[in-house]
């Protein structure tokens, strides 16, 4: 399979690259920029991407990819800092620009070639621009291909070694043809197929899946009812069958009817071995004068492993590993070039339970993004209005709830919630929507605007 890999320097645009490669149905990588030369020899990209960052290349330890990636031999697209770093590694110049240029700008095409083929010359187009250097004078070799009303530099090209250059976000929505773009980079230039679809990634899924688990191995998984783990579970079902058990854990904190439609589709509807654990009491009990958002969560995922493990520890068989719906974001914030976020919020998944129950982790949806995992539930046969349903944290309505959680005040937001969503689902775009929930707040008012 030919595909494209991205090397991120900080850009918060990076994953959205990766995003437009994929829509392309083009399979693609975030690596960190300091990856080394010969892991990217190994991996054998059909193209790289250089990503943005907030860096700037006249500084000192301003960072840089592998000089090799140049002489790969395949073709490379350098995006706003990609583009600067490129040109100063290969012999340009790059100075501070007199002002900085964040938000729309037009460009002016002097040649509408290579990248720029679906391109008009002599036309302009709107992009969107977010950099503070520019390119004084182009590496050798390189050709200018397009530029600004002030004369910035915009696109360059260095057609002999297919290496391309762009100074604005192709990736934004706020540039229209920038799809057209990378469009050309990715299929034209770098000669990928179109062939990553979730069809073709459910056979290797499976497959990698066996090979993991082996012949006599077995899985266990928490069913939250949520989009990761229902498709993970389905996945996983469909790879090894009877040996996958499923845990469903009620803490009293679900949405109206949660519990049922999980026990109806996972249970009745597809056949999945599933336990459901009704545990309210417990989760809402230590919940009891807890006020402050953090201490619930570590409340509630402090209960969700003790449940967990002591419904794994009463089963019969034992359990070689454990699964988990990772997706592809998670793992690039642990590998970016910029590091983990700064803990803003305790996570809720599993935690430790890996380690606490000496298990290895499955995550079959750890390559794949949120809008991927939805298509990949649809071709794996899991309902729509399961499959697109909005994202629900893991602490439940204990978040959606100011101040302390009570089962009274549970059973309010739970019904207020239920009539949001059945009014706005009337309506033919609520899809468009990405999330609407009601959420009750600890005071008596006449009106609330916003």
């Amino acid at each position: 399979m030919q595909r494209i890999l991205i090397l991120d320097f900080g850009s918060q645009y990076t994953m959205l690259i990766a995003r437009r490669v994929r829509e392309l149905n083009v399979y693609c990588e975030i690596w960190p920029c300091t990856a080394s030369m010969q892991s990217i020899e190994q991996w054998q990209p059909a193209g790289v991407i250089l990503s943005g960052g907030p860096a700037s290349v006249t500084e000192q330890d301003s960072p840089r990819p592998p000089r090799g990636v140049f002489d790969l031999g395949v073709p490379v697209l350098g995006i706003c800092y990609g583009l600067q770093v490129m040109t100063e590694m290969l012999g340009g110049q790059v100075v501070p620009g007199d002002t900085r240029e964040f938000g729309k700008a037009v460009v002016h095409i002097d040649q509408a070639e290579g990248i720029l083929g679906q391109w008009q010359s002599g036309g302009e187009e709107s992009v969107w621009m977010s950099h503070g250097d520019r390119i004084e004078r182009a590496a050798p070799g390189f050709v200018v291909l397009a530029r600004t009303g002030d004369g910035v530099q915009a696109v360059v090209a260095d057609r002999e070694r297919r290496l391309y250059g762009l100074q604005f976000h192709p990736e934004v929505v706020h540039t229209p043809g920038g799809a057209a773009l990378l469009g050309a980079f990715v299929h034209d230039l770098c000669a990928c197929e179109a062939d990553w679809t979730m069809a073709t990634f459910v056979n290797e899924a499976v497959a990698a899946i066996r090979e993991q688990v082996g012949e006599d191995g077995r899985v266990l998984c928490g069913l939250s009812g949520g989009v990761d783990s229902s498709v993970a579970a389905a996945l996983i079902h469909r790879a090894i069958g009877e040996r996958l058990t499923c845990v469903f854990v009620d803490n009293g904190l679900l949405r109206l009817d949660e519990a049922q439609d999980v026990e109806r589709i996972f249970g009745e509807g597809m056949g999945l071995p599933l336990i459901s654990v009704d545990a309210s009491e417990q989760f809402l009990g230590g919940l009891a004068g807890v006020t402050d958002p953090e201490k619930k969560r570590k409340v509630i995922g402090h209960a969700f492993i003790d449940v967990f493990d002591k419904t794994a520890n009463s089963l019969e068989v034992n359990y070689d590993f454990l699964a988990q719906g990772t997706l592809y974001p998670d793992v690039i914030e642990s590998v970016s070039f910029k590091g983990p976020s700064a803990t803003i919020k305790s996570h809720h998944n599993v935690g430790g339970l890996p380690e606490r129950m000496k298990m290895r982790l499955v995550e079959p949806l750890r390559e794949l993004f949120k809008d991927e995992v939805r298509a990949l539930g649809l071709e794996l046969g899991l309902p729509g209005y399961l499959v697109h349903r909005q994202p629900f944290p893991g602490p439940g309505l204990a978040v959606r709830i100011l101040g302390e959680v009570t089962k009274s005040r549970c059973d309010l937001v739970r019904a207020a919630d239920a009539i949001v969503r059945e009014e706005l689902e009337q309506w033919p775009g609520h899809r468009q929507l990405w999330q609407y929930f009601a959420v009750l707040l600890p005071v008596r008012s006449v009106g609330v605007m916003g």
